[in-house]
């Protein structure tokens, strides 16, 4: 029997905090799982297998102390077990019991995992005759553009989200082995169609939340929520900061040195603007009121205006000899 290292088969470190348990495991389980690996379907399933094996201990707090606990030592309760049914070791004056016999059917993992954690409590099991429970709450991403954002309103989106296991109810074994449903990792993905309403001028990374849209609930308890995270499509005329908004506006050298009128895109159309005399290259003007509108709130932004100074291509002889003229002007030797 071969030790498992938990540790490194889900790339973490001993002390790592359970939520990087679970992020590494759902990396892993998404790269190796056999319906992404159709290639290298047994190569795949044997990998699935263990990283599943080593979530199913690391993800659960009394297996994984436990598991802490055997150490080096493992081999001794291993040499124990085959005498009697249950080891215990005593660890700074704390003492630890492992049942090693009658565990039951066999989990579909290893001899090591089989040995010492069959027996121990499952992260989640499925509620008995009669009772209800709440559905979980999911979470995946939508991605909106700005303009999305800007008008609020419906929006129907497609989306494919991770829920509970139909057939092991998340537990990831079905009498005793892997669920063949979900491969031992609890959930499936589905894909489904929602009515999204989008909230104006709702940020990167903010929450939209569906009521009653989350993982089914189990004997007649009501569904979860689903979250859904914002993602912001980068904009092509646009960059957002906050409420307000940036954007790069080409223009004549002579509108900047001598002031005009120019017209400026807005998220609600364009508008006319003036330019002052003697404006730098590269200034920002403000249009107040122009930006993204305030969540639950009825003001905007601002929209800030960058200038970009345009030189004229391909001159006349006339105008570079008007251009010369200037230039000694300017310089006092006309």
């Amino acid at each position: 029997m071969n030790f498992k290292d938990y540790y490194a088969v889900l790339g973490v470190a001993k002390n790592a905090p359970e939520k990087d348990v679970k992020s590494a495991y759902r990396k892993l389980a998404r790269k190796w799982h056999p319906d992404a690996n159709l290639k290298n379907p047994k190569e795949a399933e044997e990998k699935f297998k263990e990283i599943s094996e080593a979530y199913e201990v690391l993800g659960d707090p009394e297996k994984r102390r436990k598991y802490d606990v055997l150490g080096p030592n493992w081999q001794q309760a291993a040499q124990q077990a085959e005498q009697q049914r249950r080891y215990r070791t005593n660890v700074n004056g704390q003492e630890f019991e492992f049942d090693l016999g009658d565990a039951g059917a066999p989990s579909g993992f290893s001899d090591f995992f089989d040995m010492f954690f069959s027996g121990v409590g499952r992260r989640q099991t499925a509620p008995g005759p009669g009772r209800s429970r709440r559905g979980q709450d999911l979470e995946t991403t939508i991605e909106l553009n700005l303009r999305d954002v800007y008008g609020g309103g419906t929006k129907a989106v497609s989306l494919q989200i991770e829920d509970v296991c139909p057939r092991c109810h998340g537990t990831g074994t079905d009498a005793g082995r892997l669920c063949p449903q979900c491969h031992g990792t609890g959930r499936v993905l589905l894909n489904k169609r929602f009515e999204v309403s989008i909230p104006k001028g709702i940020g990167e990374g903010q929450r939209i939340r569906l009521a009653g849209q989350g993982g089914a609930g189990i004997n007649g308890g009501p569904n979860g929520d689903l979250h859904l995270i914002v993602r912001l499509q980068e904009d092509p005329t646009y960059k957002r900061k906050g409420n307000d908004l940036y954007v790069d506006l080409p223009v004549s050298i002579y509108d900047l040195i001598l002031g005009g009128e120019v017209s400026v895109p807005t998220m609600s159309g364009e508008v006319a603007m003036k330019i002052p005399a003697g404006t730098q290259n590269n200034r920002l003007l403000r249009l107040a009121g122009r930006g993204m509108p305030q969540v639950k709130s009825r003001s905007n932004g601002d929209q800030y205006v960058r200038l970009i100074g345009q030189l004229p291509q391909n001159l006349s002889d006339k105008e570079k000899k008007l251009f010369k003229e200037l230039a000694a002007l300017r310089n006092g030797k006309a």
